[in-house]
This record gives C-alpha cells, sequence and structure tokens, in this order.
C-alpha cells in the first residue's frame, strides 16, 4: 500500500521509468485550466493560455521541490477505470499539492485530468475523482520560436529585482539565475524568493541593461546579455533570444 510519506525527490536524472501516483482535480472547471486565477504556487499566470494550454497540475513536494522543479514536464497516463486510454499526456507543472495522499500525487487542471480518458469519455473519467496514475518526467519541448521569458515582478526597482522565469525547454525548470548589471563584469547571484521568481537586494542600486545567466537542474547555462534593457519597467515581460 502506498503510504501518504512523501516519496524520493524526482530528479531531471531519475531515468525514464514509470512510477505509481495518485491524482486528483482541482479548479472550478472541470474541463479547464486550474487554479481559479489561473496562476497557482510558480507564479505563472495564464496557464489556460499556450505554451501551457491549461495542461498543468500540482505535484506534492518531491515533485514540486519548493518550487525549483516549475516548469518540469510529466508524462502521466491511467489504465483504471475503463475510461482511462492508457496513452500518455503531457503535463507542466504550476502550482503545488499541500494536502498530498499518496508518496507521489498529482492534482491536476480538470482539462489534464480528462486528457488521460479515451476519446470522448472525460467527462465520465472525472466522475472517478481519484485515480491511480503512472508518471515519469519528461524533457519540455516548446515550438521553436518559444524562449524564455522574464517578467519583472511588480514593485521591482533598483533597490530590489524579483524576476519571474518561464518557458524553459529542456529540464523546464530552472535552480540558479544571476544577473551582471551594466558595467559590472562580475554576476550577482538572484535568490529564489518563490516558485519561479527569483530575487535579488542588491548592496548598490542595480543599473541596466541587465545580462542574465540560468542553470537548469542538471546544470546546463544558457546566459544573454543585455536582455533587460536599461529603461526597463516593474510589471513587464521581457522576451529573451535563449532557449536550452
Amino acid at each position: 500500500a502506498m503510504g501518504d510519506k512523501p516519496g524520493p525527490n524526482i530528479t531531471a536524472t531519475y531515468g525514464d521509468k514509470w512510477l505509481d501516483a495518485k491524482a486528483t482535480f482541482y479548479g472550478s472547471d472541470p474541463r479547464g485550466a486550474a487554479p481559479d486565477d489561473h496562476g497557482g504556487a510558480c507564479g505563472y499566470k495564464d496557464v489556460d493560455k499556450a505554451p501551457f494550454d491549461g495542461m498543468t497540475g500540482c505535484g506534492n513536494e518531491p515533485i514540486f521541490k519548493d518550487g525549483l522543479a516549475c516548469g518540469s514536464c510529466y508524462e502521466i497516463k491511467c489504465k483504471e477505470p475503463a475510461e482511462c486510454s492508457g496513452e500518455p499526456v503531457l503535463i507542466k507543472i504550476t502550482d503545488k499539492n499541500y494536502e498530498h495522499i499518496a508518496a507521489y500525487h498529482f492534482d491536476l487542471s480538470g482539462k489534464a485530468f480528462g486528457a488521460m480518458a479515451k476519446k470522448g469519455e472525460e467527462d465520465k473519467l472525472r466522475k472517478a475523482g481519484e485515480l491511480m496514475l503512472q508518471f515519469r518526467r519528461v524533457k519540455c519541448e516548446y515550438p521553436s520560436d518559444t524562449k524564455i521569458a522574464f517578467h519583472v515582478e511588480k514593485g521591482s526597482s533598483p533597490n530590489y529585482l524579483a524576476l519571474l522565469v518561464k518557458y524553459a525547454a529542456g529540464d523546464g525548470n530552472i535552480v540558479g539565475v544571476d544577473i551582471k548589471p551594466k558595467g559590472s563584469d562580475e554576476f550577482l547571484p538572484m535568490k529564489q524568493s518563490w516558485g519561479a521568481i527569483w530575487r535579488i537586494d542588491p548592496p548598490k542600486p542595480l543599473k541596466g541593461p541587465f545580462t542574465i545567466r540560468l542553470t537548469s537542474e542538471s546544470g546546463g547555462h544558457v546566459e544573454q546579455d543585455d536582455v533587460i534593457p536599461e529603461d526597463w519597467k516593474p510589471d513587464t515581460v521581457y522576451k529573451s533570444k535563449i532557449q536550452f
């Protein structure tokens, strides 16, 4: 029997064998994205729109990893009840599951839960409410024109800068963010604030443009000079030219 103690963390290198999890779904739209504000504990907004397209879910701690796993990708499938197609569908982790009921527990959007069903039996499958699924972590793929984006969070200033990092391919998740202000020859480490949001409270006011370097879970790096411009503004998205 599956205890409700969390399982070991799922890392980028755990391999490709299928593991068991409990699945539930949440949100008030059984066919749509969740949560109701289309955000979640990662800080992403618009999880109902491309490229997330509502195919999202919460993971319990070994999947969510205090937010460091935000954006990681999983294949999920189910064998029973009879409505299950047994075919894997792809989801992204965008939220945290606080009340886990198994070693691994995915609380999915209604859309993602239904996607495991045979065609036309999505609503019937959702009536199950809770089921066993099989899952494995996979590489994240995005359309070739989707690059990593940085959302400068509300309230950012030269004395406090917070960045939401989204749409990383490959591992899908970021475990390190470093920033190099204009005129500096060294990177300053940012700290994870929460979810996919990274912050810095610099010793002296930060002047743009900013060069950003990202580290993925398996140790890959990408960086772009001056990706955030000199005249940057809070609550603004800056698209990069970089991708893992």
